[in-house]
C-alpha cells in the first residue's frame, strides 16, 4: 500500500481513462445492434469520442483538483462534484459537437456515458476508501475496547462514528444511540443503530455494559441537559460531553472537542440575559477602575467590561503575575484594540497610591474585587483580614467619594451574612462601609452579594478534581453542608447589571439558584467520571473548618427583598448605618490592628460588638442542626418581600 501511493495520481487518473473508454463502448453495444456496433464507422467514431472525451474529462478533473483529495475522507460532497464535473464535461462535448460538426458518437449515447462515467467513478472511490479504512494500522491491538453509547442522533453523532470507524475502531464498539425523537427510533446513523430515548439510558448501558458515554447535542436547553446527564450518572459509565455550538466551530471534529462533565453541566441552568444597552451606555468611553483585576472574579470583570469598549480599564491589583496575565489576554484581544489597558501594581492598604491612580485616571465607575477571601486562612491571620478588606475597602472607597466617581460596586459574598468567621465579619464591615458612605455622598455605593462562584481561586470543584485524578480520597468536611453556586461569568453579568441599577446605598443579591450539597457534587464527579464513590474513590469526611459553616444564606433576618426589572437580581433591604457610627467602629478597629500581641479570641469579641451579627460557627450549626429540617431554596426566599414575612419565615426555618 506504501509502495502504491508514490503512485497514487497516476493510478487513479489510469482508472478514470479506462472508465471512459469502458462506458462509451458499453453504451454503444447497448444501444445499437451488433451489425452496426462492429462496423468500421462506427468503431471510429467511438475512437474519436473517447478521445475527445478523455482530454475534455481530464481537463475538468484537474482544474478543480480531484486527484489531490484524499481518497480515505472523501464524503457526500465531493461525490456530489465529482457527478456535477461528468455532468459538465458531457454538456461541453455536445457543444461542441453540434458547433464543429464533429465526427462524434450522438447525443444519446455521449449522455448515457456520463451517467456511466460518473457511477463507475464514484464506485471505485467508494470501494477504496472502504479498502484503505478497513486497513488503518491498530493503535494497540491487546487494547480493550470500550463498550459507547452516544446521545443524539446529529451530526456530531455522524462525525463521531466516522472517527470512530475509521482512527478508533480498537478503541471503541459503539452500542448504540440514544435520542428522544421518537421519529428516529430504530433508523440508523452511518449504520449505528437508534436505540430510545433518554429514559432507556439505563437500561441499555446495563444491558450492553456500556464504559463510556459520549454526550453529542450541542444545542440543548440546560434544564434536559442536566436531567440527560443525571441519568447517565447512575449508569456508572464515564461521561464526555460535547460543548455548546461557539466552542465546537472553534475544533476540529466532534471528538477531539468532547470533554469530561463540568458542574455547570449540572446546574442547569438557563444563559442569563442582560441589558446590554443600559450597561453600555455607563461604561463606554469612560474610565473603569477594577480593584483586584488580576483575580478570579476580577479578571472576569475585566474581560466583559472591556466588551463595552471603555476609553481606559484602569487593572489594580498586588499580586504582579495576575495582573500581568490578564494583561496579556485583554491585550491579545484584537476586539480590545481601541480599550487602553492600564495595568497598576499596588495594595488597597495603600492610601497615597490610591488617591494617584484616582489623579491621575479619574475613573467614573469603581468595581472593588480585592480582598482576602480564604475562610481558614483569615481565621488564623485575622488581623490581615481586617486591614485588608475593612481598610482597603475603606480606603477606595474614600477616593471615589473624593474624586468624584459615578459609581463604586462593591464584590460582596454570602458570608457577610450572619458571619460566622473573620472573613465574613469583615465583608459585612465593607458593607456597612458603602452604607454609610452613600448617605452622605454624591458617588453611588452599592454592593453585589453572592455565593461560590464555580472555578475561582480557592474553589472546591478544582480541589475535587485533582484528587480524583490522583486517585482519591476526596475530602467533604461535612456530609451535610451546602453552598449556593454559580459560574464566574454568570456572576459577573450580573453585577454588571446590578451596577447599572444602583442609585446609592442597596445591598444587590443574586438568585443563585438551590443550595447544592458539597458531598452530592463529590458523588457526582467521581460517579461521572466512570468511577465508583467509596470503592473505587473514597470520600473521606474531615470536620469542619475554623469559622466554616453548615448552610450559607444570601439574607439576615432583619432583611427584606425588593425585585428590580432583572429577575435574578434583588435588593436587601439592611438595617440603616450613619458614617458617625460607621467612624467608632472604625476607630475600634485601628486600636486592634495595631497591636500584633492580640488574641484571636479578643479579636472576635470586639468583632462581634462592631458586628452584631457576628457568631461563633457552633452556635450557628447547632441551632440551624436543632431547628433546620430542609434547606430553603431562593426560589422560596424570593417570593418574600416584607420584612415582617422575611423575618417570621426564616424564625419557622
Amino acid at each position: 500500500m506504501n509502495k502504491l501511493r508514490k503512485y497514487r495520481n497516476m493510478i487513479l487518473l489510469m482508472i478514470d481513462v479506462l472508465i471512459i473508454f469502458m462506458s462509451y463502448f458499453i453504451v454503444s453495444f447497448l444501444v445499437q445492434d451488433t451489425h452496426e456496433f462492429i462496423s468500421s464507422n462506427n468503431l471510429e467514431l467511438i475512437r474519436n469520442t473517447i478521445t475527445f472525451s478523455v482530454i475534455i474529462y481530464e481537463i475538468f478533473f484537474n482544474l478543480l483538483d480531484i486527484y489531490k483529495t484524499i481518497t480515505r475522507y472523501e464524503n457526500g460532497k465531493d461525490y456530489l462534484v465529482y457527478i456535477g464535473l461528468c455532468a459538465g464535461s458531457s454538456a461541453v462535448i455536445m457543444a461542441m459537437r453540434f458547433m464543429f460538426r464533429l465526427p462524434l458518437v450522438d447525443y444519446k449515447q455521449i449522455i448515457l456515458a456520463a451517467l456511466m462515467i460518473a457511477i463507475g467513478m464514484i464506485s471505485y472511490r467508494v470501494i477504496i476508501r472502504f479498502i484503505l479504512n478497513m486497513n488503518s494500522p491498530e493503535q494497540n491491538p491487546e487494547q480493550k475496547k470500550k463498550n459507547l453509547l452516544i446521545i443524539g442522533a446529529g451530526d456530531a453523532a455522524r462525525d463521531i462514528i466516522k472517527t470512530i470507524k475509521t482512527k478508533m475502531k480498537n478503541e471503541y464498539n459503539i452500542v448504540g444511540i440514544i435520542d428522544d425523537n421518537e421519529n428516529k427510533i430504530s433508523y440508523l446513523v452511518s449504520g449505528v443503530k437508534i436505540l430510545g430515548d433518554r429514559y432507556k439510558i439505563i437500561d441499555i448501558c446495563k444491558k450492553n455494559k456500556v464504559d463510556t458515554i459520549f454526550f453529542s447535542i450541542a444545542n440543548i436547553s440546560n434544564k434536559d441537559k442536566k436531567e440527560i446527564i443525571q441519568l447517565c450518572q447512575e449508569t456508572g459509565a464515564q461521561v464526555r460531553v460535547l460543548p455548546g455550538t461557539e466552542q465546537l466551530i472553534k475544533g476540529k471534529n466532534a471528538i477531539q472537542n468532547l470533554r469530561n462533565v463540568e458542574i455547570e453541566d449540572l446546574l442547569g441552568r438557563d444563559p442569563i440575559e442582560l441589558d446590554n444597552k443600559n450597561i453600555g451606555s455607563l461604561i463606554k468611553g469612560k474610565p473603569i477602575l477594577v480593584t483586584g483585576g488580576g483575580g478570579s472574579i476580577g479578571s472576569e470583570l475585566c474581560r466583559q467590561i472591556a466588551t463595552y469598549k471603555p476609553s481606559k480599564l484602569i487593572i489594580f491589583d498586588i499580586y504582579e503575575n495576575n495582573l500581568y496575565n490578564i494583561e496579556l489576554e485583554l491585550k491579545a484581544n484584537k476586539q480590545n484594540k481601541d480599550v487602553e489597558i492600564v495595568p497598576i501594581v499596588g495594595s488597597v492598604r495603600d492610601v497615597k497610591k490610591l488617591e494617584k491612580v484616582f489623579k491621575d485616571y479619574n475613573p467614573y465607575l469603581v468595581f472593588h474585587a480585592a480582598a482576602h477571601k480564604h475562610v481558614p486562612l483569615m481565621e488564623g491571620s485575622p488581623l490581615e483580614a481586617i486591614k485588608n478588606n475593612v481598610f482597603g475597602t475603606y480606603n477606595v472607597a474614600t477616593c471615589a467619594d473624593k474624586f468624584g466617581s459615578k459609581k463604586f460596586i462593591l464584590i460582596s459574598t454570602d458570608k457577610a451574612v450572619n458571619p460566622t468567621n473573620i472573613m465574613g465579619a469583615s465583608k459585612r464591615m465593607c458593607e456597612m462601609i458603602i452604607q454609610a458612605k452613600s448617605k452622605t455622598s454624591k458617588t453611588e455605593f452599592a454592593a453585589v452579594r453572592f455565593g461560590n462562584v464555580l472555578g475561582s481561586n480557592g474553589s472546591v470543584i478544582p480541589l475535587f478534581k485533582k484528587q480524583i485524578e490522583k486517585g482519591g480520597p476526596v475530602t467533604v468536611t461535612h456530609k451535610d453542608i451546602t453552598r449556593f453556586f454559580m459560574t464566574i461569568p454568570e456572576a459577573v453579568g450580573l453585577v454588571l447589571q446590578a451596577m447599572s441599577y444602583a442609585q446609592g446605598g442597596e445591598i444587590f443579591v443574586l438568585d443563585m439558584g438551590e443550595p447544592v450539597k458539597i458531598y452530592d457534587l463529590a458523588v457526582s464527579l467521581i460517579k461521572l467520571s466512570g468511577l465508583e464513590p467509596n470503592v473505587d474513590i473514597p470520600i473521606e469526611v474531615t470536620g469542619l473548618r475554623p469559622g466554616e459553616k453548615l448552610y450559607e444564606e444570601l439574607l439576615m433576618r432583619e432583611e427584606g427583598l425588593q425585585q428590580t426589572e432583572h429577575n435574578k437580581i434583588f435588593i436587601g433591604a439592611l438595617e440603616e448605618i450613619t458614617e458617625e457610627q460607621l467612624d467608632g467602629k472604625l476607630a475600634v478597629l485601628r486600636n486592634m490592628v495595631q497591636d500584633e500581641d492580640i488574641t484571636l479570641s479578643e479579636i472576635k469579641l470586639l468583632m462581634k460588638d462592631i458586628v452584631p451579627t457576628y457568631h461563633e460557627p457552633e452556635e450557628a450549626n447547632k441551632a440551624i442542626k436543632n431547628s433546620r429540617k430542609e434547606i430553603i431554596s431562593f426560589e422560596k426566599i424570593k417570593k418574600l418581600t416584607t420584612k415582617k414575612e422575611v423575618g417570621e419565615t426564616q424564625e419557622a426555618i
